[in-house]
This record gives C-alpha cells, structure tokens and sequence, in this order.
C-alpha cells in the first residue's frame, strides 16, 4: 500500500466517520445504537493504523530507507498516537 492509498483509505474512512456521527447526532436521544458505536470504535482504530503507517513511511524516505519496509503495527501499539 502505498502512501496515495493510504490517504484514499484515510479520507474513505473519514468520510464514514463523519456519516455515523451525523446520524448518531440526528437520532432520537432515547435510543442506543451498539451497531454504530462499535463501528465507529472500529474506524477509530484503523484511522490511527493508517495514520500511524502513513508516518512511518514518510519518517523511512526521509532517512533514505524503503517506505515499503513500514507496516501496519497491531492497534494497541497505535491507539491514541499524536505523532
């Protein structure tokens, strides 16, 4: 996966992200949806893997490495990085 794919799966993802909680927001109060909660737990973690992929690629070119040698690290490793 190169960098152009990553940022098209980042925006894909964003764009998905921001629909939920569109939708979320315009639902009645009263009701509960697992279904979305869990999904937008589940984009969370993968915007921070590609977010997290994207940096290492970049960091690899930027010291004369092979941005192909980065790869996705598991999300416990990831969660939450602010760079």
């Amino acid at each position: 996966m190169d960098e152009r794919d990553i940022l098209q799966r980042i925006t894909s993802l964003v764009e998905e992200e921001r629909e939920l909680r569109e939708r979320a927001e315009s639902a009645s109060a009263g009701h509960d949806h697992v279904p979305d909660r869990l999904r937008l737990r589940q984009l969370e973690e993968d915007l921070d893997q590609c977010w997290d992929l994207l940096r290492q690629r970049r960091a690899k070119r930027q010291y004369g490495e092979n941005p192909d040698d980065a790869e996705a690290r598991p999300v416990t490793q990831v969660e939450g990085y602010n760079g």
